[in-house]
């Protein structure tokens, strides 16, 4: 059993995982427009918080960088992080019109099963 620990701030060690840790985390999907009118899809436990670190800080995405200012503009809790990241694959394959169509409320989240992604050329 290895032992890690909690928090930063934390002082004491115990058995536990990461991943045990990570799982009693609820995950948002979130999707940002850029400036430039581009979209970006991402999954974070604060939204406000990783919209923060995309802004301003070296932790945040790369494709984000010099395309600022950021709006969210859609953000759903999705559950745990496998849950998020499985979702997060799903909408990243959709096309922009699919997208904004899930943004808009024509679409739901619930209804992206690994089979209905249309994908299609953005010609």
């Amino acid at each position: 059993m290895r032992l890690v620990r909690f928090a930063s701030w934390a002082t004491h060690w115990s058995a536990a995982t990461p991943d045990d840790i990570v799982s009693k985390s609820t995950f948002n999907l979130y999707i940002v427009r850029c400036a430039d009118g581009t979209l970006y899809t991402g999954i974070a436990t604060d939204v406000n918080k990783r919209l923060a670190e995309h802004e301003s800080g070296p932790r945040g995405a790369k494709f984000l960088r010099g395309r600022g200012p950021l709006e969210i503009i859609f953000s759903e809790v999705v559950g745990d992080r496998s849950s998020a990241s499985q979702m997060e694959y799903r909408v990243k394959r959709l096309n922009r019109a699919q997208k904004l169509a899930l943004v808009e409320g024509h679409s739901k989240l619930a209804d992206l099963e690994a089979n209905q992604v249309v994908e299609e050329d953005c010609a």
